[in-house]
C-alpha cells in the first residue's frame, strides 16, 4: 500500500516538473488523460487496500474477542472414589 502510495506521489512530483510540457492538455490530450488515469488508479488502489486491510483487522479483533468470551471446559477429575 505504501508503495501505490509513494508511487502516485512521485508521478504527481514528475508530472508537475520534468513532465510538465509533455502533459499539457491542450498539445498532448491522450498522455495528459493516460498520466491522470494512472495518478487516479494507484490512488483508489491505495484506498481500496486500507480499507482491505482495516476490515482484516477487525474480524481478528472479534475473533480475538470471541476467543477470550469463550468459558473453558471444567477441568476433568482424574479422581478414584
Amino acid at each position: 500500500m505504501f508503495l501505490f502510495v509513494l508511487a502516485a506521489l512521485v508521478l504527481l512530483f514528475i508530472g508537475s516538473t520534468v513532465l510538465q510540457r509533455m502533459l499539457n492538455p491542450h498539445e498532448h490530450p491522450g498522455w495528459f488523460i493516460f498520466f491522470w488515469v494512472v495518478c487516479g488508479w494507484l490512488t483508489v488502489t491505495a484506498m481500496l487496500l486500507a480499507i482491505f486491510d482495516l476490515l482484516m483487522v477487525r474480524l481478528e479483533s472479534r475473533r480475538a474477542q470471541r476467543s477470550l468470551h469463550q468459558v473453558p471446559p471444567p477441568p476433568s477429575s482424574t479422581t478414584d472414589e
